[in-house]
């Protein structure tokens, strides 16, 4: 794995776009300057991202070089080095674009072309089995940089209960958190249930992504594949639970979220089924049986509820650090009440 060169450049609102011509030009030091124009994709809720290209439109740009400076705080909940080294060894791998750099508080990277998903277009059925084969295709991978191959999953949400926030500075804020959302010690509690039941499904841990929401997942239409963006919470998990915080993601995110498009038993079957078939063919396993796909159907549903533990946790802190416009508290308490809505009805499978 070549080395990654660091840029000592610090941007902020105020120098966004001149110092990220800077870390451009040692990116692409052809690109002229004032041929630099910017796109802002402003759909994010951890970090600010921009795109810089040359030509008249940014839909026509043939290179694209991504900067991304990340939120307030979110070293708290992100290990950036292990970002930058699953990105290193998937770019290898040919699953993600390049990563040309780091600067002190951000990432340059290459553009993956192609359309982001939407609430209807991940539904579409030649795109959820590339979406399936790509998960498959990921869950081989072993990156060098991770000794030790098993979940991470339990030991990150006790490190981020650790520093979950016990109030808020704002009343309001505070009169909400207080009402909507257990004790610490409760949902200590609750984690520990959770992680007895998925740890005894006995799923191996493989290398996921852990946050497929959809506009992470970009679609070309053109070279038929999809690709996965942003592998900041990239690491070792229960081998189910990339589908089931996919599925999740269905409900979309924000003042939009609606978990009535959480996927049916009769749409995850199939998924379920042209996922393991991928993954046989790729580790040389046996024929998929109905009894494979049920039993990792039981397996998806469950950790869906860890996945709405983890986002949940993660909203409560980001509403404590981060400048970023989105409400995370009304999204940590979306997470926690489908969590408890699905709870005794996902558990109860077997």
């Amino acid at each position: 794995m070549s080395s990654i060169p660091h840029l000592k450049y610090h941007i902020d609102d105020k120098n966004l776009f001149e110092t990220a011509k800077d870390i451009i030009l040692h990116a692409k030091p052809n690109w002229e300057r004032s041929d630099i124009k910017f796109k802002v994709f402003d759909e994010g809720i951890t970090n600010k991202l921009v795109g810089g290209y040359r030509g008249a439109s940014f839909a026509q740009a043939r290179d694209v070089v991504l900067i991304r400076v990340y939120g307030e705080k979110t070293d708290l909940i992100i290990d950036r080095n292990a970002e930058k080294q699953n990105m290193s060894e998937l770019a290898e791998a040919g699953m993600c674009p390049p990563v040309y750099a780091t600067f002190d508080n951000g990432l340059v990277y290459g553009f993956a072309p192609g359309v982001t998903l939407d609430e209807k277009t991940v539904r579409d059925e030649t795109i959820r089995k590339l979406i399936a084969k790509e998960m498959a295709r990921l869950h081989t991978v072993n990156p060098r940089h991770i000794p030790c191959r098993k979940s991470a999953l339990f030991d990150k949400l006790r490190e981020w209960l650790k520093i979950m926030p016990d109030s808020f500075s704002n009343p309001k804020m505070n009169e909400t958190f207080k009402e909507k959302i257990l004790m610490k010690e409760d949902l200590e509690k609750e984690l520990l249930e959770l992680e007895k039941c998925i740890e005894s499904l006995g799923y191996p841990a493989v290398f996921s992504h852990n946050d497929l929401l959809l506009k992470n997942i970009i679609y070309n239409k053109e070279e038929g594949k999809v690709t996965f963006i942003d592998q900041e919470y990239g690491m070792y998990n229960y081998q189910p639970f990339d589908i089931g915080n996919h599925f999740c993601e269905y409900a979309g995110i924000g003042d939009v979220t609606d978990y009535s498009l959480y996927p049916d038993k009769d749409y995850q079957l199939p998924w379920i089924r042209e996922y393991l078939q991928e993954w046989s063919r790729l580790t040389g396993g046996a024929e998929v049986t109905d009894a494979d796909v049920w039993k990792m159907y039981c397996g998806v549903n469950k950790c869906a509820l860890a996945a709405h533990f983890f986002w949940a946790i993660w909203g409560l802190i980001q509403a404590k650090y981060s400048a970023i416009d989105f409400d995370y508290l009304g999204y940590a308490i979306i997470r926690f009440d489908e969590y408890f809505a699905r709870k005794n009805e996902f558990l109860s499978l077997q």
